[in-house]
């Protein structure tokens, strides 16, 4: 369970609010949409193993989604 101190705005996110957070736990890697309407923001993430993460990492940086 990921509480809201675990997350992180992303360095890319906008002043307005569209961002995305990140926050690493046992669990793996927890990514959100601070934008969520119901429930506060930590309720609401996707959670992908470590490896997983840091494999599209290496895709997104080597410009595989690049189009």
């Amino acid at each position: 369970m990921y509480t809201e101190s675990d997350f992180r705005k992303s360095s890319y996110s906008t002043p307005d609010q569209n961002c995305v957070a990140v926050a690493r736990g046992a669990g793996g890697v927890a990514i959100r949409d601070d934008k969520v309407a119901f429930g506060t923001p930590a309720d609401h993430h996707l959670t992908f193993p470590a490896a997983e993460f840091a494999a599209f990492l290496t895709a997104v940086r080597g410009g595989e989604f690049a189009g």
